[in-house]
């Protein structure tokens, strides 16, 4: 069975698709936030927050390399969430991570601009107006957000199999569309995408395990990761001993080169 990533914004019905059409099918529903509760160092409430992503771009700024270090560790997080099978995720990029995968349908929600205000208007008891002005705002943000870490723009209906708007359609009409294509030949699992999806899982785990090592380049193929990177000679051996050990204590690794370039 497919995966199913479900981008959405900000109150425009995309969690509650995801959690029924989790329901009807039998799936894991995961959001972006359980994914990030789980990422130590980035469990922070400015990047978990539905409004004011301004305030992560700073945030991150704490973190030596903190925009890449933050992307690292949560593809790999991701990944290895998608690798259990069975998935329905909803946030903002998910499908960014496994954009060539054939057995993930990327959906992306809208909804209906007039009822996206009427929610708010009731949620917040604010005018129409400044509802407007609200919600405006937060998917502006959203879309800076995106192309500030991932250099997409979420708007592209080109990075997504299915745009669907709620509005004239139901959350439950959504549901059944999505149901629907998840039946297809197109989305189905195979040994192949299989394998590209947990070669992707592995290199991801990895990449984020030698974070420390800038100039480490990774790539994995059916459990064989090979490492290539640029130390001081002096140091080849004591850098060598500690990739090893960290690729030691990652289960999914069979076997292991790395290869050093020493410069002086």
């Amino acid at each position: 069975m497919p995966i199913v990533t479900i981008s959405r914004g900000s109150y425009n019905r995309g969690r509650a698709v995801a959690e029924k059409l989790a329901q009807k099918i039998g799936y894991t529903c995961i959001s972006r936030d359980e994914v990030i509760e789980n990422l130590d160092e980035f469990h922070l409430q400015e990047i978990k927050l539905v409004r004011g992503l301004n305030d992560a771009f700073s945030v991150l700024d704490r973190f030596p390399n903190g925009k890449k270090r933050f992307v690292s560790a949560i593809r790999a997080a991701l990944l290895q969430r998608f690798m259990a099978g069975n998935v329905v995720y909803h946030g903002l990029v998910g499908h960014h991570f496994v954009k060539t995968i054939s057995h993930v349908l990327k959906v992306r929600i809208i909804a209906d601009t007039e009822s996206r205000v009427a929610d708010e208007m009731n949620r917040e008891d604010i005018s129409a107006e400044k509802a407007r002005f609200i919600l405006k705002s937060d998917d502006e943000e959203r879309r800076k957000w995106c192309m500030f870490l991932y250099g997409i723009d979420l708007f592209d209906a080109e990075i997504y199999n299915l745009v669907i708007r709620v509005g004239h359609l139901s959350e439950d009409d959504a549901v059944d569309i999505i149901t629907n294509a998840v039946k297809l030949p197109s989305f189905q699992e195979t040994a192949q995408s299989r394998a590209e999806l947990a070669d992707s899982a592995l290199s991801s785990i990895v990449t984020y395990a030698l974070f420390d090592f800038p100039s480490a380049s990774v790539s994995a193929r059916d459990g064989h990761v090979k490492v290539v990177l640029k130390v001081p000679e002096d140091q080849c051996s004591v850098i060598k001993e500690r990739i090893e050990a960290k690729l030691s204590a990652i289960d999914a690794v069979k076997e292991q080169s790395i290869i050093i370039d020493p410069y002086y």
